[in-house]
């Protein structure tokens, strides 16, 4: 890189492979960032629960770390970098991952590009700022912002949205993961009795009611829709939902809506919608389904599978 955007953090360069098993790349960069080297082994300081969101959050805020997660916009991201800190913000994912987090480490006003950390020597993402506010949206615009406590002064007098609900919906995910369903259903109740508007907290309480085949999943996802119409979870989640429930017109319905919103963001979604537009007749769109799936997912492990079924159809 020849010369760096006049907004830009200079990030360490971490490693996939380098640093605490208990934290996700992206915490690695911001507290070494900070100046709090993971790779260096902590007394008392790591966990058993693997890289998860909230336990890479509780991990680095027993390290002294402030941390907040939020509702965020293109003017606060912007902000966070003047101000020299790094936000991670949660995206759409690609290929068999649903949802990722990155590290924003810039934005280039005259060409209209966020920069994307990228754990390359030498390198950086640039993304088109519509099609990054784009992708975003589908997300809620969801953000996590790690300082050291000597600077918590920074928010003392802001109010950030949705902090103590998203903060919730985090550790109700934490408990999900280590299969506390019935856990994760009572906080996640709470995070919306919080705060009623928050699209997040009613998918991913959504999604614990699916997982259990409740029909409270239905009322959850249409709220989110409502909040958020680009939420692609709340329709890929009733999507699954009706073809659990074998409501095959729904589910192909629901799916198309998610793809109508994201085509790339999962390709397990294809798979899902072929099935359903088999079971309705539709053979010629479950045959397109599945290639569109191996086209995305090339080096799929059921790729001998789709392909005979691709021949059967």
């Amino acid at each position: 890189m020849e010369s760096q955007p006049e907004h830009f953090i200079n990030l360490p360069l971490v490693s996939n492979n380098e640093g605490s098993g208990d934290l996700p790349l992206v915490m690695n960069v911001v507290l070494k960032y900070w100046g709090e080297d993971m790779s260096i082994p902590r007394s008392g300081a790591t966990s058993d629960k693997g890289a998860t969101m909230i336990h890479g959050i509780e991990l680095a805020e027993r390290l002294g770390i402030e941390s907040c997660i939020y509702k965020s916009s293109m003017k606060d991201l912007k902000r966070r970098i003047d101000e020299g800190i790094p936000p991670i913000v949660i995206m759409p994912g690609i290929k068999a991952t649903v949802q990722h987090a990155t590290i924003v480490s810039g934005y280039n006003s005259e060409e209209g590009r966020i920069l994307i950390y990228v754990p390359e020597p030498d390198a950086m993402g640039a993304i088109p700022e519509s099609k990054f506010e784009q992708d975003w949206e589908q997300d809620d615009m969801t953000a996590i912002i790690m300082i050291p406590s000597d600077m918590k002064g920074l928010l003392k007098n802001e109010d950030l949205k949705f902090a103590r609900s998203n903060r919730i919906c985090f550790e109700a995910e934490g408990l999900r993961q280590d299969g506390k369903i019935n856990e994760a259903i009572d906080w996640l109740e709470r995070a919306v009795q919080i705060d009623r508007d928050n699209s997040q907290a009613w998918v991913l309480l959504g999604g614990v009611y699916n997982e259990t085949n409740s029909d409270k999943a239905i009322f959850c996802y249409e709220n989110a829709m409502r909040l958020n119409p680009k939420s692609y979870l709340s329709y890929r989640g009733l999507g699954n939902y009706y073809l659990k429930k074998r409501d095959y017109p729904l589910a192909e319905t629901y799916y198309s809506k998610a793809i109508d919103i994201n085509s790339f963001r999962f390709a397990p979604i294809y798979k899902n919608r072929a099935i359903a537009r088999m079971q309705i007749g539709n053979n010629a769109g479950a045959k397109e389904d599945l290639i569109k799936y191996l086209e995305q997912m090339p080096t799929a492990e059921d790729r001998k599978n789709i392909e005979e079924a691709l021949a059967e159809l």
